[in-house]
C-alpha cells in the first residue's frame, strides 16, 4: 500500500470501529415485541405481502425498466408462490439467527476475515428444505455450498445458470456473519429467485427489527406489506447523501475504498459501514440510505438487494455505471437522483 494512503487507512478503520460501536449499543428485544415503525416521511400505503397491481412512481417506474429490457418473468400467480416461500424460509433462518446471536466461530474460510460458525449451514438447510419441499425442481445456489474465493463463486453461479432448471434460488444464510459472531443485531438471510438468469423476487428479513423487505418484479418493494420508495428530492445532491460503503478483506479493494473516501468524505452528508450488503440494500431501498457501493460481493450478497433497490424506484449498476447483472462483482446502488454525482466521485478517485 502506498504510504500516502496510510493516514487514510486510520481513518478507515476507526470508521469501522465506530460503526461497530454503534451497533453494538442496540438493544435486541425478541421479534414478537418489536413492531417495524416508520416516519411519516416514508412512502406507506396498505398491508399486503402479496403485491398488488403497481400505482406508485416507483412501481411504474420497475415497469418501464421491464419493458425496456423485455425481461421474461412468470405468471403471477406463480410469482406469489415463490414470494410466499422466500418468506417463510427467511423467517424461518431469522429465527435461528435472532436465537442463536453471538454464536462462536467454529472455522474460518480460505479470508480469514470470513467466519462460519455452525449456525450458517443450519440456516441454510433450513432454508433449502423449505424451498425445495415446495419447488422441488428448482435449482438452489448457497453461500455454504461454495468454496471460498470470487473464482469458486463465479464458477458455481456459471454452473447453475447452465442447468435445466428455469429457477435459480440464490441465497446467503447470514449476511454480516462477522457482525453475527461479536453479538451485533446486523445480521440476516438474504433470498431471491432468478427465472431464466433474471432476479423476479428478492427478500431480506431483519430479525432484529422484525421488518421483511420484499420484492417482485413489476411489483414494486414493500416493507411488512406496505410500499417502499428510495429517498426523494430532499437526498438529490451528494451533499445532502447519507452513502454507505462495505468493508473490503482484500489489499486491492481496500485501496480503491480508501482513495473514494477521500474524495467522498468533504462532499456527503456522511459515511456508513454497516458490514451487512443485505442490510445496505433494504435500507437505500426504503429511503434510510441514499446509497452503497461495494468493490467485491458475489451473486447471493446482492441479487434480493438488487431487486429491492430498482423496484423502490432507485437505480443499480456496476461501478462504470452499466446494467448490473448476476456476474458483476463492483456495485452502486442509490436513490437514483445521485447515480451519477456518485459514479464520478468514483471515477475521479480512480477506483474504476
Amino acid at each position: 500500500m502506498a504510504p500516502s494512503t496510510v493516514p487514510l487507512l486510520f481513518f478507515f478503520l476507526s470508521l469501522l470501529s465506530l460503526e461497530q460501536k454503534i451497533a453494538s449499543s442496540f438493544s435486541i428485544v425478541p421479534p414478537t415485541i418489536i413492531k417495524a415503525t416508520k416516519p411519516a416521511s416514508y412512502h406507506y400505503q396498505q398491508q399486503n405481502f402479496i403485491m398488488s397491481s403497481p400505482s406508485s412512481s416507483s412501481a411504474l417506474n420497475a415497469i418501464a425498466q421491464e419493458e425496456e429490457e423485455e425481461v421474461e418473468i412468470p405468471p403471477k400467480e406463480i410469482l406469489d408462490e415463490l414470494l410466499k416461500t422466500a418468506i417463510k424460509a427467511s423467517r424461518a433462518a431469522g429465527d435461528l439467527i435472532f436465537m442463536n446471536i453471538g454464536s462462536e466461530i467454529t472455522h474460518r474460510k480460505a479470508n480469514s476475515r470470513d467466519l462460519l460458525t455452525t449456525i450458517d449451514p443450519l440456516c441454510e438447510r433450513t432454508i433449502k428444505d423449505i424451498v425445495l419441499e415446495q419447488f422441488p425442481d428448482h435449482d438452489f445456489l448457497g453461500e455454504e455450498d461454495v468454496p471460498p474465493g470470487k473464482e469458486a463463486s463465479a464458477a458455481a453461479l456459471k454452473a447453475k445458470l447452465e442447468s435445466s432448471s428455469d429457477y435459480l434460488w440464490i441465497v446467503d444464510p447470514i449476511d454480516g456473519t462477522s457482525n453475527f459472531v461479536h453479538g451485533m443485531p446486523l445480521c440476516m438471510p438474504s433470498i431471491a429467485v432468478a427465472y431464466k438468469g433474471n432476479v423476479v423476487v428478492g427478500v431480506i428479513f431483519d430479525p432484529h427489527r422484525d421488518e421483511v423487505f420484499a420484492a417482485q418484479k413489476g411489483q414494486g418493494a414493500r416493507l411488512n406489506g406496505q410500499p417502499i420508495q428510495v429517498s426523494g428530492e430532499e437526498e438529490s445532491k451528494l451533499g445532502d447523501a447519507i452513502v454507505a460503503m462495505g468493508s473490503p478483506p482484500a489489499e486491492e479493494s481496500m485501496e480503491m475504498s480508501l482513495r473514494a473516501i477521500q474524495l467522498l468524505m468533504p462532499r456527503v452528508r456522511t459515511i456508513r459501514m454497516l458490514g451487512s450488503a443485505a442490510l445496505m440494500f433494504a435500507w437505500v431501498a426504503c429511503g434510510r440510505l441514499t446509497c452503497y457501493w461495494e468493490y467485491d460481493l458475489s451473486s447471493w450478497d446482492v441479487s434480493a438487494g438488487y431487486l429491492l433497490v430498482m423496484e423502490a424506484g432507485g437505480s443499480f449498476t456496476n461501478i462504470k455505471g452499466e446494467p448490473w447483472d448476476l456476474t458483476e462483482r463492483k456495485i452502486v446502488a442509490s436513490n437514483g437522483l445521485i447515480h451519477d454525482e456518485m459514479l464520478q466521485t468514483l471515477e475521479e478517485s480512480n477506483v474504476i
